[in-house]
């Protein structure tokens, strides 16, 4: 992942549930970890954005 750091504060929040949820379950699509965390975090549509194109880069 890149060290980009995101604005806000769901966003951060998304990210780190997402890595947590990566280190359980390492083979969870990366396409559908975002989309979930987009809704749990209640997400603006350019934070999901920015989150897909954040989960799908290579490491």
């Amino acid at each position: 992942m890149t060290n980009i750091q995101p604005q806000g504060e769901n966003l951060r929040k998304a990210i780190q549930w997402i890595s947590e949820e990566r280190q359980e379950k390492p083979d969870q699509n990366a396409a559908i970890l975002a989309e979930n965390a987009a809704i749990k975090f209640d997400l603006a549509p350019d934070d999901s954005e920015f989150l897909l194109r954040f989960v799908k880069e290579p490491s």
